[in-house]
């Protein structure tokens, strides 16, 4: 694990920068959207080419000059902010469409809202007047139930007669009001139901919506901070472009750093073992050769016996 963490370094380092590097592309060709495939084309290049130049600078800091490094490094810095202003402009630019279509969902419920409080009011002005009718027949049946005349007659007897004048009156105003508060309990079912349904689409609309749930994290931390959502979303957004590019460039430079101290190990090693070869590598005694003088006496010395020899 260990010999493999400097490429594991380099490969978040990389995954990172091609993230950064998408969002930011992509933002700026938004910003000047007029020639959106040549600011693509151009912001690309400047992406790789600040990659290869904080590479650059962290293995070659001691050896270039100290202008070449002012300006590479100011480079560096400003691409890099480059970068940020890239990906600030994606995700806000993403959040507008969310915000929108947010807005459009409020506007619809706000209008259902509107309906549904016309609903209660005239539901509450029926309730009301309900009651009062309801009231109103339980005094006319009461009344009609003691519609009675009692009087002592000239035995002194109690006699009990009914009024029938009153009895009439009072039949005929229980009639209207009776009649009267059936169509008031069909108008207050109506209005309630109508309240009712417009109070559930309100809850399926807010529930069931895609942009309901995508904004559903913010609306609550817009809630406990008490700050707007789009507040929130622009503090969510500095965040992670505080943390995006400038993060792949010092993943980046870190793993520079740590394969140049594994090279550095293996080159260490290397000279260690070619070292321990060479003291126990044995040593052989070359052997002697006769000197060329010598070789040239002794073919003289033959050649002079043959010539003897023949005369």
């Amino acid at each position: 694990m260990t010999k493999r963490f400097p490429y594991i370094v380099l490969a978040a380092a990389f995954g990172l920068a091609a993230s950064a590097a998408y969002y930011s592309v992509f933002g700026l060709s938004k910003l000047f959207a007029s020639q959106a495939t040549a600011v693509i084309i151009l912001a690309s290049t400047l992406e790789i080419s600040k990659l290869i130049t904080a590479s650059y600078l962290h293995r070659y800091w001691s050896e270039i000059t100290k202008l070449m490094r002012v300006y590479l490094t100011t480079a560096v810095i400003i691409l890099m902010a480059i970068t940020s202003m890239g990906i600030y402009g994606f995700l806000a630019s993403s959040y507008q469409d969310t915000a929108y279509r947010l807005q459009n969902l409020e506007t619809v419920v706000a209008n259902q809202e509107t309906k549904r409080d016309r609903f209660q009011t005239q539901l509450d002005a029926v309730t009301r007047e309900k009651q009062a009718v309801d009231k109103n027949v339980m005094q006319l049946t009461s009344a009609l139930s003691n519609n009675q005349n009692r009087y002592v007659d000239a035995k002194g007897n109690q006699i009990v007669k009914t009024d029938a004048g009153n009895r009439k009156a009072y039949e005929k105003q229980l009639d209207i009001s009776t009649q009267r508060l059936q169509e008031l309990t069909k108008r207050e079912t109506a209005l309630s139901d109508s309240v009712t349904a417009i109070d559930l689409k309100i809850t399926d609309l807010q529930t069931t919506s895609t942009v309901a749930s995508e904004v559903g994290p913010l609306k609550y931390i817009a809630k406990i901070t008490g700050k707007s959502m789009d507040t929130v979303v622009n503090w969510l957004i500095i965040m992670l472009i505080l943390v995006f590019d400038p993060l792949a460039i010092i993943l980046l430079i870190s793993a520079n750093k740590a394969l140049q101290n594994k090279q550095s190990v293996v080159n260490a090693v290397n000279d260690q073992i070619t070292d321990a070869v060479t003291i126990t590598q044995p040593v052989y005694k070359q052997q002697e050769q006769p000197n060329p003088p010598q070789i040239l006496s002794y073919w003289n010395k033959i050649r002079n016996e043959r010539e003897k020899n023949k005369k």
